[in-house]
């Protein structure tokens, strides 16, 4: 990232949570008269899950913004332009869909062991920013109202919503979820999608009845609470299972529907900064990973053939909080930083004396930042059954 494009990065991110300073809520507090007597007094105080999320999430933006930095010294890895002639592109041709992403060259040998290593720690670090940003997106689209207008194109039963074979599936007196995904058709990312539609339809319907929030007759069933409570359950279970395993796949209609009816300034501007720093680490990863690929690719030619899993590659990051990242298929140069193939720019003085990255001491120092980051992070997060089923995994940015 250039010194500039950082700046603007930055200073666009000021602007974005400069209102926040302004969502506030009262509370009680003390107060000591003249007389030396305490009275209540009810004082302002930045609204709890702001106070709550915007530091973390800055920890995060930071903690991406030093992963960036650390590769603007890297020397053992290039990038080859798709219009490059196919001497140069050798063995290690895109074999995915991103056809206009650049193709990543390695030394014939492969990295070095220190570079490997390198790239390995901050595909680790980067991870872990992915995976605290889905959290905090997460649970900020938990937290915003449901639209009526979502509520009122919905069926008027779980059964019409997920259709017979999923009801049956999910209604069985023995639920197994890696068995009922094993039953649906999810070959493609239209399917995933419409499956996770289909559930979280079924969930907001059971919950509406559980909660008898709607008196109309339509909403009425001969399902017992308790088993309308246990089929909400699988069918959570099976939507976080669907997150961790094509975390690529575009955002849901009622997380679309909550984006676009939402009227709280402050779940706003969570959920977009979150999604920001959700789709900037994932590109990051995506980019770490398409090195290592080709390492792999360097040191056992016969893994060629072999391609990620399309559905959980990352979509373009945004350059900035309001403007998109350009896709770079008209550059042609044939040798390009990180940073060109971010769409930053090579920006960066050239001619300044390199230094080594790759150093094991730098490593640990490193090391030690991000683990103390990551350590003072809170997503304020509300524990819930779903937890014991493990951590997200590697999420993407959903636009």
């Amino acid at each position: 990232m250039s010194p500039e494009r950082k700046a603007r990065w930055i200073r666009e991110i000021d602007w974005l949570l400069s209102v926040t300073d302004h969502i506030v809520e009262l509370v009680p507090s003390q107060q000591k008269s003249k007389d030396g007597s305490n009275m209540e007094i009810m004082v302002t105080r930045q609204r709890n899950d702001i106070h709550m999320n915007i530091p973390a999430l800055r920890k995060l933006d930071a903690m991406l913004l030093d992963s960036l930095d650390n590769f603007k010294d890297q020397n053992e890895f290039y990038y080859v332009s798709r219009d490059s002639p196919e001497s140069e592109k050798g063995g290690t041709k895109r074999t995915d869909d991103k056809w206009w992403l650049p193709t990543v060259k390695v030394p014939p040998d492969g990295l070095s062991e220190r570079a490997t290593k390198f790239i390995q720690y901050q595909k680790d670090s980067v991870n872990q920013v992915l995976k605290a940003a889905m959290a905090i997106n997460a649970q900020i689209l938990s937290e915003m109202e449901i639209p009526e207008n979502y509520i009122e194109s919905l069926p008027k039963n779980g059964r019409a919503s997920l259709g017979d074979l999923a009801y049956r599936s999910i209604t069985l007196e023995y639920f197994d979820p890696d068995q009922f995904l094993s039953t649906m058709d999810i070959s493609s990312e239209h399917k995933i999608l419409d499956l996770k539609n289909r559930i979280e339809a079924s969930i907001v319907i059971w919950k509406r009845k559980m909660n008898q929030k709607d008196g109309k007759s339509a909403w009425g069933s001969a399902v017992s609470l308790e088993k309308r409570e246990l089929f909400e359950e699988r069918a959570e279970t099976i939507l976080l299972l669907l997150k961790q395993r094509f975390p690529g796949i575009p955002q849901s209609s009622l997380d679309v529907s909550k984006i676009q009816y939402n009227k709280d300034v402050g779940h706003a501007i969570l959920e977009s900064y979150s999604r920001i720093l959700e789709t900037l680490a994932s590109t990051v990863l995506s980019r770490i990973e398409d090195v290592l690929d080709a390492d792999d690719v360097t040191r056992n030619p016969s893994h060629a053939g072999h391609k990620r899993n399309s559905l959980k590659e990352a979509p373009q990051v945004p350059a900035s909080p309001r403007e998109g990242m350009e896709k770079n298929s008209e550059d042609t140069n044939a040798s390009m930083t990180l940073s060109d193939f971010m769409g930053w720019g090579s920006e960066q003085n050239e001619s300044a004396a390199k230094k080594d990255s790759f150093g094991s001491d730098e490593l640990l120092k490193d090391d030690d930042r991000y683990k103390q980051k990551l350590t003072n992070i809170s997503t304020n997060r509300k524990p819930s059954y779903l937890d014991n089923l493990g951590a997200l995994r590697s999420p993407t940015a959903r636009h």
